[in-house]
Protein backbone atom coordinates (compact mmCIF):
# COMPACT_ATOMS: atom_id res chain seq x y z
CA UNK A 1 0.00 0.00 0.00
CA UNK A 2 1.06 3.55 -0.97
CA UNK A 3 0.96 5.67 2.02
CA UNK A 4 0.11 9.37 0.25
CA UNK A 5 -1.14 10.29 3.53
CA UNK A 6 2.88 9.92 5.43
CA UNK A 7 4.33 12.28 2.24
CA UNK A 8 4.74 15.63 4.07
CA UNK A 9 2.62 18.25 2.63
CA UNK A 10 5.82 20.61 3.46
CA UNK A 11 8.16 18.39 1.08
CA UNK A 12 7.89 19.15 -2.98
CA UNK A 13 6.67 15.49 -3.43
CA UNK A 14 3.86 15.68 -1.40
CA UNK A 15 2.94 19.20 -2.20
CA UNK A 16 2.87 18.09 -6.26
CA UNK A 17 1.19 14.93 -5.44
CA UNK A 18 -1.93 16.93 -3.36
CA UNK A 19 -2.20 19.82 -6.28
CA UNK A 20 -4.44 17.19 -8.16
CA UNK A 21 -6.91 16.54 -5.05
CA UNK A 22 -7.99 20.09 -5.18
CA UNK A 23 -10.17 19.43 -8.82
CA UNK A 24 -12.48 16.76 -7.12
CA UNK A 25 -15.15 18.61 -5.88
CA UNK A 26 -16.91 18.08 -2.55
CA UNK A 27 -20.25 15.30 -2.22
CA UNK A 28 -18.67 13.57 -5.24
CA UNK A 29 -18.55 9.83 -4.98
CA UNK A 30 -15.53 8.60 -5.81
CA UNK A 31 -13.46 5.10 -5.49
CA UNK A 32 -11.10 4.25 -3.30
CA UNK A 33 -8.05 3.41 -4.77
CA UNK A 34 -6.30 0.89 -2.58
CA UNK A 35 -6.39 -1.36 0.24
CA UNK A 36 -9.33 -3.81 1.65
CA UNK A 37 -11.81 -0.82 0.62
CA UNK A 38 -10.07 -0.79 -2.92
CA UNK A 39 -13.26 -0.09 -5.56
CA UNK A 40 -15.60 1.01 -2.91
CA UNK A 41 -17.29 3.99 -3.21
CA UNK A 42 -16.43 7.62 -0.89
CA UNK A 43 -18.02 11.23 -0.78
CA UNK A 44 -14.85 13.20 -1.14
CA UNK A 45 -15.09 16.33 1.46
CA UNK A 46 -16.11 13.85 4.00
CA UNK A 47 -12.55 13.62 5.82
CA UNK A 48 -9.29 13.48 4.65
CA UNK A 49 -8.55 12.87 1.45
CA UNK A 50 -6.39 9.65 2.81
CA UNK A 51 -9.69 8.11 3.08
CA UNK A 52 -10.44 7.47 -0.56
CA UNK A 53 -7.11 7.47 -1.89
CA UNK A 54 -6.94 4.11 0.78
CA UNK A 55 -3.87 5.46 2.88
CA UNK A 56 -5.70 6.40 5.52
CA UNK A 57 -4.26 5.10 8.88
CA UNK A 58 -2.43 2.58 6.82
CA UNK A 59 -0.71 0.79 9.68
CA UNK A 60 -4.11 0.20 11.60
CA UNK A 61 -5.86 -0.86 8.54
CA UNK A 62 -3.19 -3.51 8.41
CA UNK A 63 -3.51 -4.52 11.85
CA UNK A 64 -7.05 -5.11 11.38
CA UNK A 65 -6.96 -6.95 8.75
CA UNK A 66 -4.69 -9.51 10.50
CA UNK A 67 -7.86 -9.52 12.87
CA UNK A 68 -10.75 -9.60 11.65
CA UNK A 69 -12.33 -12.54 9.87
CA UNK A 70 -15.81 -13.20 8.17
CA UNK A 71 -18.28 -13.19 10.76
CA UNK A 72 -17.37 -11.46 13.48
CA UNK A 73 -19.23 -8.53 15.20
CA UNK A 74 -17.68 -5.48 15.42
CA UNK A 75 -18.36 -2.05 17.17
CA UNK A 76 -17.16 1.49 15.72
CA UNK A 77 -17.13 3.69 18.61
CA UNK A 78 -16.98 7.27 17.23
CA UNK A 79 -17.56 6.18 14.19
CA UNK A 80 -17.46 9.82 12.44
CA UNK A 81 -18.46 9.62 8.52
CA UNK A 82 -17.46 6.16 8.53
CA UNK A 83 -13.99 4.82 7.29
CA UNK A 84 -13.88 2.28 9.58
CA UNK A 85 -17.68 1.21 9.36
CA UNK A 86 -16.92 0.13 6.02
CA UNK A 87 -13.98 -1.40 6.34
CA UNK A 88 -15.25 -3.61 9.26
CA UNK A 89 -18.46 -4.01 7.18
CA UNK A 90 -15.97 -5.65 4.45
CA UNK A 91 -13.85 -7.55 6.33
CA UNK A 92 -16.65 -9.72 8.29
CA UNK A 93 -18.72 -9.72 5.22
CA UNK A 94 -22.12 -10.57 4.80
CA UNK A 95 -22.19 -13.16 7.59
CA UNK A 96 -20.82 -11.20 10.26
CA UNK A 97 -22.39 -7.52 12.05
CA UNK A 98 -20.86 -3.85 12.43
CA UNK A 99 -22.53 -1.38 15.01
CA UNK A 100 -21.31 1.96 14.45
CA UNK A 101 -21.67 4.49 17.34
CA UNK A 102 -21.71 8.18 16.41
CA UNK A 103 -23.84 11.10 18.23
CA UNK A 104 -23.17 14.09 15.94
CA UNK A 105 -26.17 14.39 13.24
CA UNK A 106 -24.00 15.90 10.46
CA UNK A 107 -21.89 13.02 10.65
CA UNK A 108 -24.51 10.57 11.21
CA UNK A 109 -26.10 11.58 8.01
CA UNK A 110 -22.89 10.99 5.90
CA UNK A 111 -21.96 7.88 7.73
CA UNK A 112 -25.32 6.35 6.47
CA UNK A 113 -25.05 7.71 2.58
CA UNK A 114 -21.50 6.12 3.08
CA UNK A 115 -23.01 2.65 4.08
CA UNK A 116 -26.02 3.15 1.34
CA UNK A 117 -23.88 4.04 -1.44
CA UNK A 118 -21.42 0.97 -0.60
CA UNK A 119 -24.33 -1.62 -0.33
CA UNK A 120 -23.69 -3.01 3.36
CA UNK A 121 -26.49 -4.78 5.01
CA UNK A 122 -24.96 -5.84 7.56
CA UNK A 123 -24.33 -2.23 9.35
CA UNK A 124 -26.69 -1.48 11.99
CA UNK A 125 -25.77 2.77 13.38
CA UNK A 126 -26.99 4.39 16.30
CA UNK A 127 -26.75 8.19 16.89
CA UNK A 128 -25.68 8.36 20.08
CA UNK A 129 -22.66 8.66 22.03
CA UNK A 130 -21.58 5.99 24.56
CA UNK A 131 -20.07 6.26 27.83
CA UNK A 132 -20.82 5.24 31.54
CA UNK A 133 -24.43 6.55 31.48
CA UNK A 134 -27.99 6.42 30.22
CA UNK A 135 -29.14 9.82 29.52
CA UNK A 136 -27.92 13.13 27.48
CA UNK A 137 -24.71 14.59 27.64
CA UNK A 138 -23.14 18.09 26.49
CA UNK A 139 -21.27 17.86 23.30
CA UNK A 140 -19.08 20.30 21.36
CA UNK A 141 -19.40 19.71 17.39
CA UNK A 142 -16.13 21.03 16.80
CA UNK A 143 -15.25 22.68 13.68
CA UNK A 144 -14.27 19.84 11.72
CA UNK A 145 -16.72 16.45 10.73
CA UNK A 146 -13.60 14.78 13.58
CA UNK A 147 -12.80 17.50 15.81
CA UNK A 148 -16.68 16.91 17.96
CA UNK A 149 -16.09 15.85 21.38
CA UNK A 150 -18.57 15.64 24.74
CA UNK A 151 -17.49 18.27 26.66
CA UNK A 152 -19.06 20.01 30.02
CA UNK A 153 -19.58 23.17 28.04
CA UNK A 154 -20.87 22.05 24.69
CA UNK A 155 -23.32 23.73 23.08
CA UNK A 156 -25.40 20.76 21.82
CA UNK A 157 -27.16 17.45 24.17
CA UNK A 158 -26.65 14.24 22.69
CA UNK A 159 -28.09 10.93 23.58
CA UNK A 160 -25.45 8.53 24.79
CA UNK A 161 -25.85 4.94 26.75
CA UNK A 162 -23.19 2.43 27.94
CA UNK A 163 -21.80 -0.81 25.74
CA UNK A 164 -23.16 -2.93 28.95
CA UNK A 165 -26.66 -1.70 28.98
CA UNK A 166 -27.09 -2.09 24.93
CA UNK A 167 -26.08 -5.39 25.46
CA UNK A 168 -28.31 -6.38 28.73
CA UNK A 169 -30.98 -5.10 26.40
CA UNK A 170 -29.88 -7.30 23.45
CA UNK A 171 -30.39 -4.03 21.39
CA UNK A 172 -26.48 -5.19 20.03
CA UNK A 173 -24.65 -8.08 19.94
CA UNK A 174 -21.20 -8.87 21.92
CA UNK A 175 -18.53 -7.45 19.67
CA UNK A 176 -15.18 -9.64 18.96
CA UNK A 177 -13.57 -6.48 17.72
CA UNK A 178 -14.00 -2.66 18.77
CA UNK A 179 -12.40 0.35 17.76
CA UNK A 180 -12.54 3.40 20.38
CA UNK A 181 -11.90 6.79 18.98
CA UNK A 182 -13.96 9.45 20.89
CA UNK A 183 -11.65 12.65 21.24
CA UNK A 184 -11.07 12.34 25.35
CA UNK A 185 -14.11 10.33 26.70
CA UNK A 186 -12.48 7.07 25.70
CA UNK A 187 -12.19 6.49 29.90
CA UNK A 188 -15.97 7.14 30.42
CA UNK A 189 -16.48 4.16 27.58
CA UNK A 190 -14.21 1.87 28.91
CA UNK A 191 -15.71 2.40 32.14
CA UNK A 192 -19.48 1.63 30.72
CA UNK A 193 -18.12 -1.57 29.48
CA UNK A 194 -17.02 -3.53 32.42
CA UNK A 195 -18.83 -6.41 31.69
CA UNK A 196 -18.01 -6.68 28.04
CA UNK A 197 -14.39 -6.42 28.88
CA UNK A 198 -15.05 -9.75 30.63
CA UNK A 199 -15.46 -11.56 27.26
CA UNK A 200 -11.71 -9.72 26.22
CA UNK A 201 -12.81 -8.73 22.66
CA UNK A 202 -9.99 -7.17 20.89
CA UNK A 203 -9.73 -3.26 21.05
CA UNK A 204 -7.94 -0.69 19.08
CA UNK A 205 -8.08 2.82 21.10
CA UNK A 206 -7.25 6.15 20.55
CA UNK A 207 -6.28 8.16 23.43
CA UNK A 208 -6.35 12.04 23.63
CA UNK A 209 -4.41 13.49 26.47
CA UNK A 210 -2.18 12.48 28.80
CA UNK A 211 -4.68 11.66 31.98
CA UNK A 212 -6.88 9.79 29.19
CA UNK A 213 -4.15 7.65 27.95
CA UNK A 214 -2.50 6.88 31.49
CA UNK A 215 -6.17 5.95 32.40
CA UNK A 216 -6.91 4.01 29.55
CA UNK A 217 -4.17 1.52 30.13
CA UNK A 218 -4.72 1.47 34.08
CA UNK A 219 -8.46 0.02 33.57
CA UNK A 220 -7.71 -2.14 30.62
CA UNK A 221 -4.17 -4.08 32.84
CA UNK A 222 -6.88 -4.34 35.61
CA UNK A 223 -9.70 -5.78 33.34
CA UNK A 224 -6.72 -7.97 32.33
CA UNK A 225 -5.42 -7.06 28.76
CA UNK A 226 -2.14 -7.01 27.51
CA UNK A 227 -1.68 -3.32 26.19
CA UNK A 228 0.50 -2.08 23.14
CA UNK A 229 1.50 0.11 20.74
CA UNK A 230 -0.23 -0.55 17.01
CA UNK A 231 2.98 -1.30 16.25
CA UNK A 232 3.38 -3.58 18.89
CA UNK A 233 6.14 -1.88 21.25
CA UNK A 234 5.32 -0.14 24.06
CA UNK A 235 2.10 1.96 24.58
CA UNK A 236 4.35 4.76 26.54
CA UNK A 237 4.74 7.12 23.78
CA UNK A 238 2.09 6.56 21.05
CA UNK A 239 -1.83 7.41 21.01
CA UNK A 240 -3.13 4.27 19.53
CA UNK A 241 -3.08 1.25 21.52
CA UNK A 242 -4.08 -2.25 20.95
CA UNK A 243 -5.57 -4.14 23.54
CA UNK A 244 -5.50 -8.08 23.58
CA UNK A 245 -6.06 -10.95 25.76
CA UNK A 246 -3.20 -12.68 27.52
CA UNK A 247 -1.30 -14.51 24.20
CA UNK A 248 -3.21 -12.60 21.98
CA UNK A 249 -6.32 -12.71 19.82
CA UNK A 250 -7.71 -15.78 18.66
CA UNK A 251 -10.20 -15.11 15.65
Amino acid sequence: MINFSAISNSALLGRALRLPLKLVPDGAAVPILQGPLKGKRWIAGSATHGCWLGSYESAKQEKMSSILRPGMVCWDVGANVGFYTLLFAELVGSTGRVFAFEPLDRNVDRLRQHVKINGYSNVQIFPSALGNFVGEVAFDPGPGASMGHVAAAGSINVPCTTPDTLIAACEAEPPDVIKIDVEGAEVDVLRGARQLLKSRPAIFLATHGTFAHRQSIELLLASGYEVSALDGGLPDHTDELVALPPGGFRS
